[in-house]
């Protein structure tokens, strides 16, 4: 029995599991680590915020997906590996492994700002974001005549989609109150939001913040995150009750450490293949993967991209034929939710914002959830 390990119920990971168990190889022995038994899809997260979707329409089942893909979940965290001995050390477990998948994700960076680990609250890892968005959104129905100042660090399309669904829903859940009791500031380091999209898309993301009465903050760099107060380097400090973090992604610093060749800010660097190339028999997808040849954002479009051709080459690899490589489109669409049932598309130069649009990706992101129902 070959041993396959997969560490993480990523978007990659499970796309591929689902192919397994479609069309599983024998003598092929089958693991899934992962320290959590629902995996959020990341396309659903903020609408889920917003109220649009329930916690299992956003969620995928790894026990129901790993009993059909024929794996053995283990529920713990990985936390080393042991390149030398082929194994993945857990808290709990130590696994064997003759190939090796991961696909892990990313979290925000907040080591470099001081208080930020103690008071800021990270927008990944997923649970614990939703733990602390739930009690807040639980406090804030409890007591709507309160002042509740958020804060939410970072204008990439996570912060942006954050922000406005965050106030759609404490809106709602306050009853529309005085809307002076609840304050959004958005802080942003570069001089516009979505650096990575057309100028069209930053100027009317900009334009709906304003109208919807978010104080948003260009060009301000954090320096430090206090009990009820972050700090700017221009001298800025905002009053808050929260403070989320959505800035750049980084990885645990476990992958750099366990000898596998890494880039600069520690993601696994992998070949066309999806293997690293330090260890060919190391396959990596998603957020975690860094492709030497192609640089990319890390977008959950090429994360669910991925899944089919690194499940290909899985048993490309396992029966010791050519394994294929994935080329990631240069372009692709995104579709950015608004927080109102309405949507932006990003298309390179392409930008429109409409209900059309909304309707859009709630189809697409249902169909795509839909598949871990229909396990057959």
């Amino acid at each position: 029995m070959k041993k396959l390990v997969l560490i993480g119920g990523g978007h990659s990971h499970a796309i591929a599991l689902r192919s397994w168990g479609l069309n599983p190889l024998p003598d092929v022995d089958l693991t899934l680590i992962s320290n959590v038994e629902q995996t959020p899809y990341s396309g659903m997260l903020p609408g889920h915020v917003a109220g649009f979707y329930s916690y299992a329409q956003t969620h995928i089942d790894l026990t129901r997906l790993a009993r059909f893909a024929g794996a053995k979940l283990v529920i713990d965290r990985a936390i080393s590996l042991d390149l030398d001995r082929n194994r993945v050390i857990g808290d709990r477990h130590q696994i064997e492994f003759d190939y090796l998948s991961l696909d892990i994700g990313s979290t925000p960076q907040t080591i470099t700002v001081p208080g930020a680990s103690e008071y800021a609250i990270p927008a990944k890892p997923v649970p614990e974001f939703l733990d602390a968005w739930y009690k807040l959104k639980q406090s804030a129905a409890s007591d709507p005549e309160s002042h509740l100042s958020i804060a939410v660090v970072g204008g990439g399309a996570g912060g942006v989609e954050l922000a406005l669904n965050m106030q759609t829903c404490l809106q709602k859940v306050r009853q529309n109150r005085q809307k002076n009791t609840l304050q959004i500031h958005l802080i942003h380091r570069g001089e516009r939001l979505l650096a990575h999209h057309n100028d069209w898309v930053s100027q009317k993301l900009e334009k709906i913040i304003w109208q919807r009465g978010i104080n948003l903050h260009l060009s301000q760099k954090v320096i430090e995150v206090c009990a009820s107060r972050l700090k700017c380097e221009s001298g800025l400090n905002i009053e808050c009750n929260y403070v989320f973090w959505v800035t750049q992604a980084t990885a645990p610093k476990w992958i750099a450490k366990s000898g596998l060749a890494t880039d600069e800010r520690g993601f696994i660097l992998v070949k066309d293949t999806l293997q690293s190339v330090s260890h060919p028999h190391i396959f990596a997808a998603g957020d975690i993967a860094t492709m030497s040849n192609y640089q990319r954002p890390k977008a959950g479009v090429f994360a669910v991209r991925q899944g089919q051709p690194l499940v290909n080459n899985w048993r490309s690899m396992l029966t010791d034929q050519p394994l294929q490589a994935y080329i990631p489109q240069s372009k692709y669409l995104a579709l950015i939710g608004t927080g109102d049932r309405r949507a932006i598309a990003s298309w390179g130069s392409f930008g429109w914002r409409s209900k059309l649009f909304w309707w859009l990706k709630d189809y697409i992101d249902r169909q795509f959830m839909q598949q871990f129902v229909d396990l057959k």
